[in-house]
């Protein structure tokens, strides 16, 4: 690792001061050919960073690790965490580093990061490395994600590093910088834990309360109240999930924030026909990662949050445990909460009581299921029925005297149809879409992906000419299966 020449960016090193025990400073590897692949332009600026510059050789070392700021101290973060189910008390970031953080145009800390740049002390058996497709589609996805308004790590850039990874078969490498509030997980703190150091512990959930939940600092009992807060934040972000059937496929406790982002686009997918049993990831067996699952995964990964802030809770170890099931009870209320409200949103009933969305709501979501209908699209043409159009619907629809009965009980609300085309997308990352982006773009074309990733940019907007991108997907293309990268 050198020292970028004249470096216009300023990275902070606060993770690595504040929280030396669980940072092990380290250096990306050489990329023998590094060249830029994609670049988010919008968040650079936010970042206060210049894409111009970003472009040049000096820049795109930056974005690969391999040239860095002086002052900056790249680290591999250390943390524990329940991979399905199964605790590893010793995971960390066995391919990827903390280059350090930027401090934003609105005041806002961010962490930048690499992921693919090499194996760390972390890495066990794995080589360290990342093959080009999966980066691209963690671009892609991170971007329509955010898109869609729903909190999420982001990536800056791609870049390919002219080294070939060895996968099931040769592929062309690459690194991923990714932008975040910070990395800080639910197995940070299982990591903190376990170490049985308890200053630590605290230093960790001091951090923690300051970068992204602040107010938690002045409650009566402040790690109560951290525990609280991640607890609100999570069961806001799953319930948006769920809402616009976006599937993580790997909700391990490692990739579960203290900020409430979403982290980790491996095994990712949204929704086709559809069914809450619905397993995308190729390695999740036993469908503890379905659709369905992801708001009981949630609260067990808090649990286990819970579980490892317990000394901090009280000193007596039972009151302690009676309030962290207060904490995790409250999960439930908030995700019903936050689901509800976006349910009366995309019917175009905000305001309507929640006894009288959810039923309904969930009636539709049965009609869906029984017939097999896409998500995307049905939610978007209940706004063509909401003005009396109700054929595009219907095209979807096995049971047409079923959902003439629920439209019937649903028009009498009043639904707003404008205010339904603001959260109900034309697109999304449709799975066929992505997978035809992504050989184009491993096989050196790039143009399918910079198309897609203009459509999913803009997911409200309907716009002539991009009807296969609204589509569902073709009845030959078969179960979807996706893969971690690894």
């Amino acid at each position: 690792m050198s020292v970028a020449p004249a470096s216009p960016v300023v990275l902070g090193d606060r993770f690595a001061r504040e929280l030396p025990e669980m940072a092990v400073p380290w250096r990306a590897e050489e990329a023998p050919d590094p060249r830029l692949v994609a670049l988010d332009e919008d968040l650079a600026a936010d970042l206060g960073l210049d894409p111009g510059w970003l472009r040049s050789p000096d820049g795109v070392r930056l974005l690969t690790g391999t040239a860095v700021p002086a002052g900056a101290t790249p680290v591999a973060q250390a943390y524990a965490g329940h991979q399905f189910g199964g605790f590893s008390p010793r995971l960390g970031d066995g391919r990827a580093l903390l280059l350090g953080e930027l401090t934003d145009r609105g005041g806002r800390l961010r962490d930048l990061h690499l992921k693919g740049s090499g194996r760390t002390p972390f890495a066990r058996g794995g080589d360290g490395l990342a093959a080009l497709g999966p980066m691209l589609r963690e671009h892609l996805v991170s971007s329509a994600v955010h898109a869609l308004g729903i909190p999420t790590a982001r990536s800056l850039a791609v870049v390919a590093t002219g080294r070939t990874v060895r996968r099931e078969e040769p592929l062309p490498g690459a690194v991923l910088a990714r932008v975040a509030s910070s990395h800080l997980r639910v197995g940070s703190f299982q990591y903190a834990r376990a170490t049985g150091d308890l200053d630590l512990l605290r230093r960790l959930a001091e951090h923690a309360t300051s970068r992204h939940h602040p107010e938690a600092a002045s409650a009566e009992n402040p790690h109560l109240a951290l525990l609280q807060a991640v607890a609100r934040a999570q069961a806001r972000l799953v319930a948006r999930w769920m809402l616009v059937g976006f599937v993580h496929g790997v909700m391990n406790t490692d990739n579960t924030t203290i900020s409430g982002e979403t982290i980790d686009y491996g095994p990712c997918a949204f929704l086709d026909a559809y069914d809450p049993a619905t397993v995308y990831s190729s390695i999740d067996h036993g469908g503890r990662y379905a659709y369905g699952n992801q708001p009981a995964v949630a609260q067990w990964n808090l649990a286990r949050l819970a579980e490892a802030l317990l000394p901090l809770l009280h000193e007596d170890e039972e009151q302690a445990v009676a309030l962290a099931q207060d904490a995790l009870g409250d999960f439930r209320h908030e995700y019903q909460a936050a689901w509800t409200a976006g349910a009366a949103a995309k019917l175009g009933l905000p305001g309507t009581p929640g006894e009288v969305v959810r039923p309904l709501a969930e009636e539709l979501l049965t009609l869906l299921q029984a017939d097999r209908v896409d998500l995307t699209s049905s939610f978007r043409a209940l706004a063509a029925a909401a003005r009396g159009d109700a054929g595009p619907l219907h095209r979807h629809f096995l049971d047409a005297a079923a959902l003439d009965d629920w439209l019937g009980r649903w028009r009498a609300l009043g639904p707003d149809a404008d205010a339904m085309d603001r959260v109900n997308p034309v697109y999304v990352p449709r799975n066929h879409l992505v997978e035809e982006a992504l050989a184009a773009a491993t096989d050196g074309d790039l143009a399918p992906f910079e198309q897609l990733l203009d459509v999913v940019r803009a997911p409200f907007v309907e716009r002539p000419g991009l009807e296969r991108y609204a589509a569902p997907a073709p009845p030959d293309f078969g179960a979807y299966r996706t893969f971690c990268g690894t």
